[in-house]
């Protein structure tokens, strides 16, 4: 007998009580209250309810059922938080209660050995990783690398005004060359197609389709776990993807160790962790790993919230040229922008947060779980609870954002270009980098990529919609969007991107070649 034969036994055996479970599950639902929501089908509940834009539909529930509604998917209870006030309440001041995960038995335990931060149980390890992660990200520490992304910047800039049909490709392959830099002090990467994109890129969308619900029978039959390798294809395989990815990063960190022994300690996240090893108690394979998420789930965000910009760009060229005039009135046409223009230029640091408010690049984020029961507003929320956190609704919300489908970072400012806070959002103007102790430990890395990519193509070029045969420009879809699995990105689009002035591209082309003679010296 084969052991594609045995697995499909082992499988057909156990698929026989699923739906008894399912009915356990629901008959043993708790008797409490729980926030209202939409009716479903016997035993199984919302599971058909649900389409591929959840975000949308959540959003549209909102309206009828109020800030915070419950759903039933076979038996397994979900709350869907979609106000300021909710989100604060429960995720922010309970957070003890709200910071757990649902357990991804494949994406986490086999995949990425139980040390994957984001998928990663409110638990010890959590606790051992995020330590050292904040400690190399925080508002101070990512000021140093403002030099390489400065850098980055003027290098993206260049390849778009060299070829800007291939505009997004540019921007992914920026965005995981400035986080490479970050993270491990590497050279940039210069070509799109550099092998360790692809290598990381494919991590990444084999952890988040190992996470979606169904994708392996393990999750629904948590004792499939102890199969022996021998039965169970799907655990073999993972753990071999796992040993092939460990190899991975901790090549990473030994590369990185010759780097510092031979040329220095350049700044960078891994320098920090190996100099502060010891001090967050982490293992050489825990190290590798917090380094290598670091780098996977920095580059396709930040290239996400890029396509966003060019989609408000392409869209809105009022919003465009008035940033052009803030940056000439600023830095001029002599020099590129830099860092220390960045107080100087507020416009262009509300258009940071609406081009993260107004199509935000994880509408969902990942579910959180409840660690114990609790209640609110007359609420019972049952202990392992899945809790949604609607980002796309909160950045629509009416009450702070009055025209919300609309792309306007004036809305970040006062008549005298003061910053105009929002509730709820620490400062951000938006909910995109999460909540709690949860909350995006790279955001302020994050922020810097966003400002100085966009202030340096910004000062040096016109982002304009291509034309048809007519001369008629051809604008893309507002609304039309892809959901690559890790981050959710605006449908593909043509523009262009074209000098501003002669001596655009000439300024730009000196100081990547300035850049480049460098790294050959």
């Amino acid at each position: 007998m084969s052991v594609l034969t045995l697995d499909r036994s082992v499988l057909q055996l156990l698929a026989i009580p699923i739906v008894a479970l399912i009915v356990m599950k629901s008959l043993s639902k708790s008797k409490h209250r729980m926030p209202p929501g939409p009716r479903g089908l016997p035993i199984l509940g919302n599971i058909f309810q649900l389409p591929q834009f959840q975000w949308l539909k959540f959003t549209e529930w909102k309206e009828q059922y109020g800030p915070i509604f419950s759903l039933n998917l076979a038996g397994n209870p979900v709350i869907v938080l979609n106000s300021h006030e909710v989100v604060t309440e429960l995720l922010e001041k309970r957070s003890t209660i709200y910071s757990d995960r649902p357990r991804f038995i494949m994406a986490h335990e086999i995949l990425t050995g139980g040390i994957f931060i984001a998928f990663s149980g409110y638990n010890a390890i959590w606790r051992k990783l995020r330590r050292a992660g904040q400690e190399g990200l925080n508002v101070r520490a990512s000021e140093k690398f403002q030099p390489l992304q400065q850098e980055e910047a003027r290098f993206l800039t260049y390849q778009m005004m060299t070829n800007s049909r291939d505009w997004d490709d540019h921007m992914r392959r920026s965005a995981a060359s400035s986080v490479l830099c970050a993270v491990y002090g590497w050279d940039p990467i210069q070509k799109s197609d550099d092998p360790l994109i692809t290598r990381i890129n494919d991590l990444m969308h084999r952890l988040v389709r190992a996470a979606l619900p169904g994708a392996f029978l393990v999750e629904i039959f948590p004792m499939m776990l102890h199969l022996p390798d021998w039965m169970a294809k799907w655990k073999r395989e993972g753990s071999e993807w796992h040993r092939k990815d460990t190899e991975m990063f901790e090549g990473f960190i030994g590369k990185q160790e010759v780097l510092i022994a031979t040329e220095g300690n350049k700044p960078c996240f891994v320098a920090s962790l190996l100099d502060q090893q010891a001090k967050h108690g982490l293992s050489r394979k825990e190290t590798a790993w917090l380094a290598g998420t670091m780098l996977g789930a920095g580059a396709e965000t930040t290239a996400a919230a890029l396509s966003v910009f060019m989609l408000a760009m392409t869209l809105y060229p009022d919003s465009m040229r008035k940033a052009q005039r803030e940056i000439d009135s600023v830095v001029g046409r002599g020099r590129l922008p830099a860092f220390a223009d960045r107080p100087h230029l507020p416009y262009l640091r509300a258009m940071v947060k609406e081009v993260l408010r107004w199509r935000p690049v994880g509408p969902l984020g990942l579910p959180r779980r409840t660690s114990e029961d609790d209640w609110y507003n007359g609420y019972f929320i049952p202990k392992g609870t899945v809790v949604i956190a609607n980002a796309w609704a909160m950045n629509r919300d009416p009450r702070f954002y009055p025209d919300y489908d609309e792309f306007r970072p004036e809305r970040f400012l006062d008549e005298k270009d003061g910053e105009i806070d929002i509730p709820g959002t620490r400062g951000q103007g938006h909910v995109t980098y999460g909540y709690g102790r949860r909350i995006c430990m790279g955001m302020h890395v994050a922020n810097q990529a966003l400002f100085i990519d966009m202030a340096t193509i910004l000062w040096a070029a016109d982002i304009n919609p291509t034309k048809d045969d007519k001369g008629n420009p051809i604008l893309p879809s507002q609304h039309d969007c892809v959901d690559e699995g890790l981050v959710v990105r605006p449908a593909a689009f043509p523009c262009t991107v074209a000098p501003r002035t002669a001596d655009s591209m000439t300024v730009v082309m000196q100081a990547v070649q300035s850049e480049l003679g460098k790294l050959n010296t």
